[in-house]
């Protein structure tokens, strides 16, 4: 799964904003970093050309996304860690990043209260989350195709999760419980080229949790079939150019 995240969504859906979550990062003349969910290290790889002076910790919960990370970015120190039990001393970092991780933690207050704990006084937390589906071209075109290969109760995991705290508000309150000030809250919309639709559906329904439930459910050809038929039917077989909502909150500790 991660071979295949890193193959076929990162290029077209995660580069782009890791481009825009580095820059604002670098601009904060960071010396050392904390990234968490740093997945296959788009990002980190990125943060450690643009601050080569920082020194950079990325982490993640998945072993084997921390094992393929770790040969992409070298240059980090990798280590296994929960978001909501760093295994970190307070006051560590002056910078916590994480790209389109906050939406898979559990008790988010209870992360940020951990992010805030790392942190220096006067740390910065910078991070983005995905806009509703229906902003997410690609995945909302994505969702149509697994609905109609699923009349039944089709897979929500885009839904529930990735798309799943796309209300700038209820983030902003929730770092603000944790003892954050909130500093800057954007929406931003990026765009992502796909060479092929095909190849994208492919990496959403093997590189990401959604292969599973395909897996459990139906004949894993057809479903791929029937999701590409539906993707390209609403954007083109590719390349195409399509229009991603993310929000970008940058949070003082």
């Amino acid at each position: 799964m991660p071979a295949a995240y890193e193959r076929y969504l990162v290029p077209v859906v995660f580069r782009p904003f890791a481009k825009d979550l580095t820059a604002r990062a670098a601009a904060l003349h960071p010396r050392r970093i904390l990234e968490l969910a740093a997945g296959t290290g788009v990002l980190t790889a990125d943060l450690l050309t643009a601050a080569p002076s920082a020194e950079v910790t990325a982490t993640d919960l998945n072993e084997a996304i921390l094992a393929l990370g770790s040969t992409r970015a070298p240059g980090a120190m990798w280590r296994q860690a929960d978001a909501q039990r760093l295994p970190f001393p307070n006051g560590g970092f002056d910078l916590v990043v994480c790209q389109f991780g906050v939406m898979f933690f559990s008790d988010r207050i209870r992360a940020f209260t951990e992010v805030h704990r790392v942190l220096a006084p006067g740390g910065r937390f910078l991070f983005n989350t995905w806009g509703p589906l229906r902003r997410h071209a690609f995945e909302a075109a994505l969702q149509a195709g697994l609905e109609r290969a699923f009349p039944v109760d089709p897979p929500r995991f885009f839904q529930t999760v990735p798309h799943g705290c796309a209300d700038p508000a209820a983030v902003a309150a929730d770092l603000e419980a944790a003892g954050f000030a909130v500093e800057d809250g954007r929406e931003l919309t990026l765009q992502g080229r796909a060479e092929s639709i095909a190849d994208l559906a492919t990496g959403y329904l093997t590189g990401t949790p959604v292969r599973a439930a395909v897996e459990e459910r139906s004949d894993g050809p057809a479903v791929r079939a029937t999701v590409i038929e539906e993707m390209a039917a609403r954007l083109g077989p590719g390349p195409v150019t399509a229009p991603m909502t993310a929000y970008v909150f940058r949070a003082a500790a």
